[in-house]
């Protein structure tokens, strides 16, 4: 799925206004009743990443102190409080994939956008984490790149995805620079 323009905008180091913050909990209807972790899923779909304006916010319409908002937010790893880049690429590290050569596939994305596990491009385009497994160690090694999976994956295939979105972005003048 890709970003528009305007959702990629919010999702800038700057991250959204006090009034977008504003507008989307009154939109999502956020209530003492609602689901906390629902709601902060639905806040970080819309910003790519939970701004502390956002997440007090929510405590404050929900009335949960807002540690225990924190205390949610910091304990799954769903949830991202840096701002995320347009496109996410998510490279597993678990034992299956370590075995059938998922380190190189994480060098060869690592080179290919000139980040580290955890980093964000200073262009907000990639978003790059390796995780302890992504549930497919049939396919292994496997990456995820925007939510679609690459089983036996090799370095040089993933390179070939990776340099088909960057020559998509260039072309659609998505990249800054």
């Amino acid at each position: 799925m890709a970003d528009t323009s305007a959702a990629h905008a919010k999702r800038s180091a700057a991250g959204p206004s006090e009034a977008e913050v504003a507008a989307l909990v009154d939109a999502l209807g956020v209530s003492p009743a609602s689901n906390l972790i629902g709601v902060l899923q639905d806040v970080q779909e819309e910003f790519g990443w939970l701004p502390a304006s956002a997440i007090e916010r929510v405590a404050r319409r929900m009335r949960i102190p807002l540690s225990r908002v924190w205390g949610v937010v910091s304990f799954y790893a769903q949830f991202y409080t840096e701002p995320r880049g347009k496109h996410t690429v998510r490279c597993c590290r678990g034992t299956a994939c370590h075995v059938r050569g998922g380190k190189r596939v994480i060098q060869a994305i690592g080179n290919t956008l000139g980040l580290r596990d955890g980093e964000t491009s200073d262009d907000m385009m990639f978003s790059f984490e390796t995780v302890a497994c992504l549930g497919a160690c049939a396919l292994s090694p496997v990456a995820v790149v925007d939510g679609t999976y690459y089983g036996k994956v090799t370095p040089q295939r993933i390179e070939q995805v990776l340099a088909r979105i960057i020559a998509a972005e260039s072309e659609e003048g998505g990249a800054d620079g």
